[in-house]
């Protein structure tokens, strides 16, 4: 109790020690405004002192207005801790270390132009919320809460929620994945998903193989791992493999990351061809492949190709990160790493160290809504919807962007290369004309892609969509 800590002196009356150190409890933030403190009868038993003692005490404390009393409530703390003591100032600055200082500086949102009422932004690739099956999200919600109540707002296993796992690991081999000796870890989103693996199996000073460019989030997470980072060109139909395999023989490779479908920025789909060889060469080079299945989901263009773990077979050389965030709640966050078993073995106790583990009640929600029938129902709306959506910004782009060449098969975004022209500069100009977008810089490993840049226009409508590529084409004819 805070009060038997009070030691009594032989000098003061003793309802003025205990005034005072009511007062310096106060000040040391011990009692907050508001607070309730004993009753006189409770404090007089606490510090074995008269009651007449605490009354006293407690008349003299509401006189200078320190404390009050509310009949048939108590008696309160009527003030803030006002009695400061000197202020403690340290200088957190020196004390960062490297990991946090990189997380800043690498972190684009900060850096980068913020969204603002009014423009038309084409920086998001997330998906349209209006889109999204909300009467069927509540009917998850209270179909599982009725289920299984009070066990899902309890602690839950780190390596995920049962039936959410057993519904991926057939949705993987609807896929084509042989899932016979694979499991599955549930992560939050596919960020935390490439965090565990690199901090699983990554030392300071290794090196990693990946597309250039590629995904802003995965260069962030290599660097502040402090990984030599080798970036692989790109052709119309992903890695340039001839590259690829120079860069195999001349470097002692830890690991590789791929992203085959809708690549982010560029948008390309690699061939089954392409991925088989890709495939082969890690084999060869017995580099394990890190496979981001970035929306996959969507496929409005032609028919769905093969994740490279599907050409993996039974085989341990394919870690494969899930996320249905960039077609289906990305607030939920919840996302997966497809590996051999022995390998989620481990990972489930690096995510256990981490952060315990996913919400279970949202890992319930999203299999109730999975497992009912309404994602198939909600993709083949969106990729209709999607698919006219990217037809409309290629056509507008193709009619008002004087470009070099155009990427993008579809998905959420397309990439640009301009002709001679600094998307930075464009991108200034644009947006005192309203318009912002993603330069293509962020997303390479070294000093280019200065002329490209990434339009996402999964959340505007086709009015905005065709103002804004307009104004940014009227920009580029200017600087011209």
């Amino acid at each position: 109790m805070i009060f038997s800590n009070i030691d009594f002196n032989d000098e003061e009356p003793i309802y003025i020690q205990i005034k005072n150190n009511i007062k310096d409890m106060i000040s040391k933030g011990m009692f907050n405004k508001g607070s309730k403190l004993p009753s006189t009868r409770e404090l007089s038993e606490i510090l074995n002192v008269s009651r007449n003692s605490v009354i006293s005490a407690f008349e003299e404390l509401k006189d200078e207005g320190v404390i009050h009393s509310q009949k048939g409530k108590g008696t309160f703390v009527s003030i803030s801790n006002v009695y400061k003591e000197n202020t403690w100032n340290i200088n957190w600055d020196e004390k960062y270390n490297k990991y946090a200082n990189l997380c800043e500086e690498l972190d684009i949102v900060k850096s980068e132009i913020p969204w603002e009422k009014d423009l038309i932004s084409f920086k998001s690739i997330s998906p349209q919320g209006e889109l999204f099956d909300i009467d069927e999200i509540k009917k998850s919600f209270l179909n599982r809460i009725s289920l299984e109540g009070h066990k899902l707002l309890n602690y839950g296993y780190a390596k995920g929620y049962q039936p959410l796992i057993n519904y991926l690991l057939s949705y993987m081999e609807d896929k084509g994945v042989d899932t016979s000796n694979k499991d599955i870890l549930i992560t939050n989103g596919f960020t935390e998903g490439l965090d565990i693996i690199l901090s699983s199996f990554t030392k300071s000073g290794d090196t990693i193989i990946c597309e250039n460019p590629t995904h802003n989030t995965a260069i962030k997470l290599f660097k502040v791992y402090d990984l030599n980072i080798v970036g692989i060109d790109m052709t119309d139909n992903g890695m340039d493999l001839e590259i690829l395999e120079k860069e195999l023989k001349n470097n002692d490779v830890k690991l590789s990351f791929v992203v085959p479908s809708y690549h982010n920025p560029t948008g390309i789909v690699m061939r089954h061809k392409e991925r088989y060889e890709l495939y082969n060469l890690m084999k060869k080079y017995n580099v394990p492949i890190i496979e981001d299945g970035f929306n996959e989901e969507l496929l409005h263009t032609g028919s769905h190709i093969c994740p490279i773990a599907a050409l993996d077979g039974s085989s341990n050389g394919v870690l494969y990160i899930g996320s249905f965030s960039k077609v289906l709640f990305p607030g939920m966050r919840i996302g997966w790493i497809l590996a051999d078993k022995s390998i989620i073995n481990k990972l489930e106790s690096v995510k256990r160290c981490k952060n315990i583990h996913v919400s279970f009640l949202d890992q319930a929600i999203l299999y109730d809504y999975l497992n009912n029938g309404s994602f198939e129902k909600y993709m083949k709306k969106i990729k209709k919807f999607y698919k006219e959506k990217y037809e409309f910004a290629l056509e507008c782009v193709k009619k008002y962007i004087h470009t070099d060449y155009i990427m993008g098969e579809g998905g959420l975004h397309i990439f640009l290369k301009l002709d001679n022209i600094n998307s930075r500069e464009l991108l200034s100009r644009c947006y005192e004309k309203g318009v912002i977008f993603m330069c293509g810089d962020v997303f390479y490993i070294d000093d280019s892609g200065h002329d490209t840049l990434r339009l996402g226009f999964s959340r505007l409508d086709f009015e905005d969509i065709e103002k804004g590529i307009k104004i940014i084409g009227s920009v580029i004819d200017e600087l011209r």
